[in-house]
């Protein structure tokens, strides 16, 4: 009876070395819980990005800059707390592109959060802002220039078929810089875009010109969320 009382404490002493291994083997490269905590990796940053009005905590970890995620949680009162994403920068004109092209993979939460994963794409230093909803929960929806009667927004164009995917398409601006949404007529949560063909036919409605490239980014856009979980399982842009 002495001698194993003698022994426990070595068995518990390897246990928990085994544990703390163990955690270690799985802790995440990056993680932080600063509002605008960012990482940068492989050519690419990873952004906590936790901006908007009455926003709860966030925590964002991350292995690379293709797969991250967050703990977020927000209270739900309207409008967009946080967009915690990877970006590419790019910085080359339109027309000087040969190819622009974007893959993606994600998990996100059933019901009971409100939020949109989206890819967001910044043209001619910032004046134009292109979002691609790839999916969207709960009381979320675009900026567009004008809403019907039951508040819901018009879009400029439906079931528009541009990049791989079959979207309904919003303009209109936030005040500071013109918004066009593309909002995907359903849900995916993986997939390719040819962003390079989404950007032209933005330029074939006159909407903008030749103008930079800046960036790609693609993350979560989050309204409220009671402790949950998103995670980007892949993400990479590819151009030429």
């Amino acid at each position: 009876m002495n001698k194993m009382k003698r022994l426990l404490p070595s068995a518990v002493i390897a246990a928990l070395c085994v544990s703390a291994f163990a955690s270690a083997v799985y802790a995440a490269a990056w993680t932080s819980s600063d509002k605008y905590g960012n990482w940068s990796n492989g050519g690419y940053i990873v952004y906590n990005n936790v901006w908007g009005s009455g926003a709860g905590a966030q925590t964002i970890w991350a292995n690379s800059y293709s797969n991250w995620g967050v703990t977020s949680n927000q209270p739900s009162t309207g409008g967009v707390k946080s967009y915690p994403n990877s970006t590419k920068d790019i910085g080359i004109a339109l027309g000087s592109l040969k190819s622009l092209t974007s893959s993606f993979n994600v998990t996100v939460p059933g019901s009971g959060s409100s939020y949109s994963s989206d890819y967001d794409i910044w043209t001619g230093n910032y004046a134009h802002e292109i979002m691609l909803w790839m999916n969207k929960s709960g009381a979320v929806g675009p900026i567009a220039g004008s809403w019907d009667a039951n508040g819901n927004p018009v879009a400029a164009y439906t079931n528009v078929s541009v990049g791989g995917h079959t979207w309904n398409v919003y303009k209109g601006s936030n005040g500071s810089n013109d918004v066009f949404s593309f909002v995907r007529t359903s849900n995916t949560n993986s997939g390719t875009v040819d962003v390079l063909a989404v950007l032209n036919w933005i330029k074939g409605k006159g909407w903008m010109g030749n103008e930079i490239v800046n960036r790609v980014q693609f993350g979560f856009e989050i309204t409220s969320s009671p402790n949950a979980s998103f995670t980007c399982n892949q993400f990479s842009v590819s151009y030429s």
